[in-house]
């Protein structure tokens, strides 16, 4: 962010979302009743088989679309691969996984760009379509909103314990079966109600996300640590010591904007802090709808989905996990 700061400011009439909240996508308005929502993201493997990392980058990256509310349209592959070094069907595998997710989520692959490099790493720059009034940001938490969660969460615990040969198979398969599935239900779903926010949980991990939700919104979210859906055995994972880079960061970039209850467990902790790839969403929704949007995604295949807190009056930190 300290880098954005010295870019020029763009300013349009028709530009709806851009940098300033860090939402998941961008949207710029075409016509009164059409907007391009555009996002992009790709990254290293993080499971060995090069078909399902092409499936979780391709949902990852679709991700953002549905947190936005809106239906994605095209996309475009983004390929670094190192040349001479790995077998191309290796990199053949990468890109069916990632186009067949994308036709099921009613999407085309129009192209993209690939470039030699040391390590491979994949992802997809998408475009989406939504009316301009239709927009689900991740600003606009009201206070006694309730917080749902739609997937489990440590993937990025399990990912760090498979690459050291640590993590079950039952942990593996639930994390990647997590990973590729989209979040294409739970947004529509959630188009139904008065939704206030949401945003997908990605790198940032459950608490980095809720602090750009809460410091958007000049609110203070109470996440309920005993609520929150986990996969099998992340938290003891966790306390193993199986953690990535990146929930250290989140640690040491969040460590005086939220506060943590003494008496949680650190593997709860951790996973609260863990970088998701390809994770489920947190909606913003008034609380007398909260019920019948967790029946109405559970019912619909989210199983996952669960009220794991609620906004208040804004205190002296932006996010409380209790």
């Amino acid at each position: 962010m300290q880098v954005l700061h010295s870019l020029p400011k763009f300013e349009n009439p028709d530009l709806i979302v851009g940098v300033e909240t860090s939402d998941d996508a961008g949207v710029f308005r075409l016509r009164p009743d059409l907007a391009i929502v555009n996002t992009v993201d790709f990254f290293t493997p993080i499971v060995d088989d090069p078909y399902v990392f092409g499936q979780i980058a391709a949902t990852n990256a679709l991700s953002d679309i549905y947190a936005m509310g809106a239906e994605p349209r095209t996309a475009m592959n983004i390929v670094c691969f190192p040349k001479g070094k790995m077998d191309i069907r290796v990199l053949g595998e990468v890109l069916k996984g990632g186009a067949e997710k994308v036709q099921e989520a009613g999407a085309v692959v129009v192209g993209g760009h690939s470039i030699i490099d040391e390590e491979i790493k994949y992802g997809m720059a998408i475009t989406g379509v939504i009316h301009p009034d239709k927009v689900i940001r991740n600003v606009g938490v009201q206070e006694g909103d309730a917080l749902i969660l739609t997937k489990p969460l440590g993937t990025g615990i399990i990912s760090t314990a498979l690459k050291k040969g640590k993590a079950s198979k039952e942990s593996v398969q639930a994390s990647v079966a997590s990973m590729i599935t989209l979040n294409d239900t739970a947004s529509k779903i959630m188009r139904n109600y008065p939704v206030h926010a949401c945003s997908d949980i990605t790198g940032y991990g459950l608490l980095g996300h809720a602090l750009e939700m809460a410091s958007g919104s000049s609110v203070t979210l109470i996440l309920e640590s005993a609520k929150l859906p986990i996969l099998h055995r992340a938290p003891r994972l966790a306390e193993k010591g199986y953690l990535t880079g990146g929930c250290k960061r989140n640690r040491d970039y969040l460590k005086d904007k939220i506060t943590v209850d003494k008496s949680i467990r650190e593997g709860l902790v951790e996973v609260a802090f863990d970088p998701q790839t390809s994770g489920g969403l947190l909606i913003a929704v008034a609380q007398k709808y909260a019920a019948k949007l967790v029946d109405e995604l559970q019912a619909n295949g989210v199983k996952a989905a669960t009220a794991v807190g609620y906004a208040t009056s804004l205190q002296k930190a932006w996010v409380r996990l209790v």
